[in-house]
């Protein structure tokens, strides 16, 4: 991921054949559909941006066809050389999680992707087999801590109420665990560190992330960087001007997550549409 970064920047698009967006696009709302959606996305992302995000319950609703377009979709950004982040937002305990873990992140298998976005209800503990699988075969996960959605507040926005971990909030818990981890694995593999760690988190940009008591600038002071998924910008809010103040020092390992501000142009002008949102974004990290 951080060659890619390197290479292209941080914008990702997602590819979330919503319904109205297939009639927009002339597509039928059927599994095909969706394959011919994700394929022109590929096409489009292809050498203009460097990261996908499919969100896999749009493929999920058609069961096993929508689940075929799916690995349609997922090889021929493998083979464009894409970057792709299944949103797929999976947990569970012991072998079930290490099974989602399998499907997502296993070299060969037909859903493999090259990070998953993962639920910690159950706690962030119970994902180690899926991080430890993650790290063996390089690639990534991220866990959501404050999301995007105003739903989520008074859940993330709880506080631990006893512990070691006394006074911190649901959402900043799973970000203070997650940046550990990955500074025990830095430490463990006793090598250089990287620029980024393997594991992340989902952090929405719509959010006042101290009003989460997520701290950007104690967290973006750890080494290797913990990496963002932020979704919420574009159709949600959320402007690239505004990425350093919110995400602060963790902003160098910032995933920008495009979606409907960029797909609704349609497919013939979506390539322009990334490169013109691709070079905003670099404009204000310069």
């Amino acid at each position: 991921m951080h060659e890619s970064i390197e290479r292209y920047g941080q914008l990702c698009v997602g590819i979330d054949p919503h319904g109205f967006l297939l009639d927009a696009w002339g597509l039928p709302r059927t599994a095909a559909g969706l394959r011919e959606f994700g394929l022109r996305v590929v096409d489009a992302a292809s050498g203009t941006i460097g990261m996908l995000k499919p969100q896999v319950a749009f493929f999920e609703v058609f069961g096993s066809t929508g689940f075929a377009a799916l690995e349609e979709v997922l090889a021929a950004a493998r083979t464009a050389g894409l970057i792709v982040i299944a949103d797929a937002k999976r947990g569970d305990i012991g072998s079930s999680v290490d099974a989602y873990g399998d499907a997502w992140l296993t070299p060969g298998s037909p859903l493999e992707a090259d990070a998953v976005t993962l639920a910690a209800y159950t706690g962030t503990g119970s994902l180690a087999g899926v991080f430890d699988l993650a790290e063996r075969h390089d690639k990534g996960a991220f866990v959501l801590a404050a999301t995007s959605n105003p739903e989520s507040q008074v859940l993330q926005t709880a506080t631990v109420p006893d512990g070691g971990r006394l006074g911190l909030t649901v959402a900043g818990l799973v970000a203070t665990e997650i940046d550990e981890w990955n500074r025990s694995r830095a430490s463990v593999d006793n090598a250089e560190s990287p620029a980024l760690g393997s594991i992340g988190v989902v952090l929405g940009a719509t959010k006042n992330l101290l009003d989460y008591g997520v701290d950007a600038r104690s967290l973006g002071a750890s080494a290797p960087l913990m990496p963002v998924l932020a979704p919420g910008f574009g159709h949600q809010g959320a402007r690239f001007d505004d990425i350093r103040s919110i995400y602060g020092p963790l902003t160098a390992g910032t995933i920008v997550s495009t979606s409907r501000s960029a797909l609704a142009a349609g497919p013939s002008a979506l390539r322009d549409t990334l490169a013109a949102q691709a070079a905003q974004l670099a404009g204000a990290l310069s």
